[in-house]
């Protein structure tokens, strides 16, 4: 079997069913589709498409296995004992254990093995030649099945400027009809390798960013004693996501970079970073509000008063990032994809934190009761005390 290190970018495409010439004629075609649609990417088969091994076949006839008393899988065993050995079970001796198989008598011609005699249960014993034919022919070099079919795969490496969503996508509309029209019934194309890793990856990335979004909801609900208030600081983050998709795109323009795993957790990273600036706004505005001050008003000094730390820690998070996503170096393909989502993330938040929050705060939301004043206080102490 051929190992290529391709850094986990190859795309595996199984063309599965029975009949073996079928498969390796459409993997012909589909390698020469594969080769047109990049000029820098790489295709090889597996097992190879060149059929010049010597063979034998042994195709079983049907209507003497049944009056013989055999079926396909009896017949199949024997030979099995007759050529490279049948498995019969396993031999323990206290440490180590030792598969046993059942070996026949050695042939050297096929004409020996079509005479040799094995017994049967309705027709006594019979030469395997009398119970099925041997053909010669030519054979692939290695046969591959996957659950349970033969297949034959084609391993494609897309170009380094090619994402690997872009190339499945690629594949899925440009090949799987011309292959799928080639198919005899039973036949099926499947992808694996990289392509299902990384349809896994991103669903499992979704359900995090989805369950760690939950959690910051219902925290933020509790201290603010407040479900509005929390959907408006999490309504921050789809500006934000945004921002880190445009900035990823925006990266490739120049180098690549792939949607790998650090980059998909750098969008997570990105959550809890940009709701800090959005729970300033709304604990400053319900802080003033409770002093007194109309909705209006209390939103007014909140964005004078928070528009600073706004910027300071937006500032920090992106040239903090900033190394990360600009200086070569080895290893800093690993981070740069994570600090490009965060840069681009936290650009998109910091500049629309302050003109998307205020007017999100002034929509609506129940209003925030004043604290009674001293005054006041004093005036319920002394009125209690006199009844």
């Amino acid at each position: 079997m051929i190992q290529v290190d391709d850094g986990g970018r190859s795309i595996a495409i199984d063309i599965r069913g029975a009949d073996l010439e079928t498969l390796m004629r459409v993997a012909s075609v589909g390698m020469e589709q594969v080769m047109g649609m990049w000029e820098t990417g790489s295709a090889y088969a597996q097992p190879a498409l060149t059929m010049d091994q010597p063979e034998l076949r042994i195709v079983p006839d049907d209507k003497r296995l049944g009056l013989a008393g055999l079926d396909r899988m009896m017949l199949a065993d024997a030979v099995r004992a007759l050529t490279d050995g049948l498995y019969a079970g396993e031999y323990f001796d206290g440490n180590r254990r030792y598969d046993m198989l059942v070996h026949g008598p050695g042939w050297s011609t096929p004409e020996e093995l079509g005479s040799t005699p094995i017994a049967t249960p309705l027709a006594g014993v019979q030469a395997i030649g009398e119970l099925a034919s041997i053909e010669y022919t030519v054979g692939p070099v290695q046969l591959q099945r996957v659950d349970g079919l033969r297949t034959v795969t084609i391993n494609v490496l897309p170009p380094e400027h090619v994402t690997l969503e872009e190339a499945i996508d690629r594949l899925r509309a440009e090949l799987d009809p011309a292959l799928q029209a080639m198919l005899p019934p039973g036949a099926s194309i499947a992808y694996r390798g990289s392509a299902d890793r990384l349809q896994e990856a991103v669903s499992k990335m979704l359900v995090n960013f989805a369950i760690a979004s939950l959690i910051l909801f219902a925290i933020m609900a509790a201290v603010f004693r407040s479900a509005w208030d929390s959907l408006l600081v999490l309504l921050v983050m789809p500006p934000a996501v945004a921002g880190g998709v445009l900035a990823l795109k925006a990266f490739n323009l120049f180098t690549y970079q792939s949607l790998d795993m650090l980059t998909m957790v750098g969008f997570i990273i990105l959550l809890g970073l940009v709701v800090n600036n959005a729970i300033l706004l709304v604990d400053q505005t319900r802080s003033r509000e409770r002093e007194g001050a109309t909705r209006r008003q209390a939103i007014h000094d909140a964005v004078l008063t928070r528009a600073r730390p706004v910027f300071m820690s937006t500032l920090t998070s992106i040239f903090g990032m900033l190394p990360l996503m600009l200086m070569p170096g080895v290893g800093s393909e690993i981070y740069r994809g994570l600090a490009a989502v965060i840069v681009g993330g936290m650009m998109s938040s910091g500049a629309l934190t302050l003109l998307l929050m205020p007017s999100l705060l002034g929509m609506g939301g129940a209003t925030v009761p004043p604290l009674p004043s001293a005054a006041a206080e004093a005036a319920n102490a002394s009125g209690g005390q006199m009844s």
